[in-house]
């Protein structure tokens, strides 16, 4: 995922903004990871639509704490007296609840990876790394030469690494999908939580189908990302651990 550029030895090492920016939004989305799953598990319901709360039906929920389908309410009591009248209950259990240090912690990771992420979007573009390293030539562009990447990755039949970046059809469409497709949907779906951003931007609700849809796609787009660092992850090991890392920090 990283551009390289040729040294007065004639070895290959990857740029400064590319090992910078690769760290902080490293870092940034384990921060993100981390609170949020802690606030998943103050909340572990998701909806669909603009509302969204213990008392609505859920579109899915998620057995990660005590609050998960705990059952204990009061009797419910409507605000209005007319038929589908908003309802409000009292809890009658003691709830799970972090979402003072989890939201703030989470907001701070987000910046930094948006403003990190920005930056490797706009170097990718202006040095033309996403041209001449990720875009599929017009010759490996076949649905052949796809599926034998993929059976290749499924049998674990990854080359080592290599000093530049010789990527695969699989390889290389992962990191577009990434790059231009999930990393921008978490990062607006997250904006769209915010009632001081949809204040200002009221379209994003509308884009989004609702505050508490952003909030479903917003984990969905997060769980495939998790899932991508994992076999990322699993892809460095399997290609040369040392090397790779070596390359993404003082090495060349």
């Amino acid at each position: 995922m990283a551009p390289y550029t040729a040294s007065k030895t004639g070895n290959s090492h990857h740029k400064r903004w590319v090992k910078s920016s690769h760290w902080i939004i490293t870092v940034s989305f384990f921060v993100l990871l981390v609170t949020g799953i802690e606030m998943t598990m103050v909340h572990p319901r998701f909806y669909w639509g603009e509302v969204g709360n213990d008392l609505t039906p859920a579109l899915f929920q998620l057995p990660v704490s005590r609050n998960y389908e705990h059952g204990g309410w009061d009797e419910s009591v409507p605000f209005f007296d007319e038929a589908g009248s908003p309802v409000s209950a009292s809890r009658t259990f003691d709830i799970f609840n972090q979402n003072g240090w989890g939201r703030s912690l989470h907001f701070l990771g987000g910046w930094f990876l948006v403003i990190a992420g920005l930056v490797y979007l706009f170097a990718g573009i202006f040095t033309g790394h996403f041209r001449r390293n990720l875009v599929p030539g017009a010759k490996e562009f076949s649905l052949k030469l796809y599926m034998r990447d993929v059976i290749s990755h499924l049998r674990m039949q990854i080359p080592l690494a290599t000093d530049g970046p010789n990527y695969g059809l699989l390889q290389k469409s992962t990191y577009l999908m990434v790059i231009f497709f999930l990393m921008p949907l978490m990062v607006m779906t997250g904006l769209t939580m915010s009632p001081a951003i949809t204040a200002a931007y009221p379209f994003l609700l509308t884009i989004f189908f609702g505050a508490q849809s952003a909030r479903t796609i917003h984990f969905i787009a997060s769980a495939a990302l998790s899932l991508f660092l994992i076999i990322h992850l699993v892809m460095v090991i399997k290609s040369g651990f040392k090397k790779q890392i070596r390359g993404m920090t003082i090495g060349k």
